[in-house]
């Protein structure tokens, strides 16, 4: 569930992710764009894309927090990434607090190399880089022209998956008795009709 409470400036210690998630937060800082990935496979409206994750240094601390700046249109040729600017300078940034893992399906646990991942898991992202990272990733709201949509799926806590889930269970069982119900029907009269 989103947080209704006010936005939060996110501070250059380390934080634990359950005390920001879902929550509004706001950081200033200069952005790394030499370690910026490109996770691979999202799709917007039908068309495939990569949402561009770049670090960003809080204040003049060596702490650091990823921002997903969006989603990009990938090129019909895959082997180049789309132009994408960063501003330059100290910028301010507001969005909403997620973890800062995304997976999909895994084939190799081997080391990513270049900038298009699959997957973003934090550890190998540290790894990668050598940067010292905040546990949580901002999904960034704030109006920039760089060509990058911003339309995030609402986080939530899960819900209406587990309630999708309880609804299949209690219509499987409901038919399992329906159809136990029918087929003791149907025996009580064929036994009745060959008693006769």
């Amino acid at each position: 569930m989103l947080s209704r409470q006010p936005a939060v400036a996110l501070p250059t210690i380390p934080v634990k992710l359950e005390d920001f998630q879902y929550r509004g937060v706001e950081v200033r800082g200069v952005y790394l764009p030499k370690h910026t990935i490109y996770l691979d496979n999202k799709i917007h409206q039908g068309v495939a894309g990569y949402h561009v994750i770049t670090p960003l240094r809080i204040d003049t601390s060596s702490m650091v927090v990823l921002v997903n700046r969006g989603w990009v249109a990938a090129d019909r040729d895959r082997s180049k990434l789309p132009q994408v600017s960063t501003p330059e300078g100290t910028v301010a940034v507001s969005g909403i607090a997620t973890a800062a893992v995304q997976k999909t399906l895994e084939l190799s646990k081997e080391m990513v190399s270049g900038q298009v991942w699959g997957n973003l898991d934090l550890e190998r992202y540290r790894d990668a880089t050598g940067l010292t990272l905040q546990p949580i990733m901002i999904l960034q709201q704030d109006d920039v022209k760089d060509g990058l949509v911003r339309q995030w799926a609402r986080p939530d806590s899960g819900s209406a998956r587990n309630l999708g889930y309880a609804f299949q269970w209690f219509a499987m069982a409901l038919a399992v008795l329906i159809i136990y119900l029918v087929l003791s029907v149907k025996r009580e009269r064929s036994k009745s009709n060959q008693n006769k």
